[in-house]
């Protein structure tokens, strides 16, 4: 099955902002690189997308533009959730706690969030229920950063631990059979 992952694009955050579930916008403007997102993908498909706006803003004009039906949104498609983090500069999160996530994030847990285990569990529950329903169109999933590359990871055969090792940007779209 052909899936497009596409990547939300840059947020209206200062630069070392943590946002992770926090519903920021996206910033403007934004026409530009949304046709050139729209560009990579096939005009009918199964749309997933995050429900948070920086995500369901992009799948909504990739819907308006194209034969595509309808948006599926799914709370599993978010981002990580970083708890007491959230909104908060990476800068100002004190070392005694921002360190031994940075060692290990993958199960380290932030302070009333997540861990990446956790956001891979989401992510693998998502695949499982979702993907064994055997899409016979093209699936493009608009999501976050740590959703996709857990997804990368997934199909790669790759840990966790891996997963930032690979560049993606803002507006990405990375197409991958499944």
């Amino acid at each position: 099955m052909e899936v497009y992952l596409v990547r939300h694009t840059e947020t209206v955050c200062e630069k070392g902002i943590c946002y992770g579930q926090s519903d920021v916008g996206i910033r403007e403007p934004y026409n530009v690189i949304f046709e050139s997102i729209l560009s990579q993908l096939p005009q009918d498909a199964i749309l997933y997308s995050s429900p948070l706006q920086r995500c369901a803003i992009l799948a909504k004009h990739i819907q308006k533009n194209t034969q595509i039906e309808s948006i599926i949104e799914d709370s599993r498609l978010m981002e990580m959730n970083f708890g007491d983090w959230e909104l908060k500069s990476w800068d100002d999160i004190p070392r005694e706690v921002l360190d031994p996530w940075m060692e290990d994030f993958v199960t380290v847990n932030v302070p009333n969030g997540e861990s990446f285990v956790d956001l891979d569990y989401r992510v693998r529950e998502f695949l499982n229920n979702d993907f064994s329903k055997g899409h016979t169109k093209p699936v493009i999933i608009v999501a976050h950063s740590g959703v996709i590359r857990s997804i990368l990871c997934r199909i790669n055969n790759l840990p966790l631990q891996e997963a930032f090792k690979t560049a993606l940007d803002y507006g990405a779209v990375i197409k991958v059979e499944m």
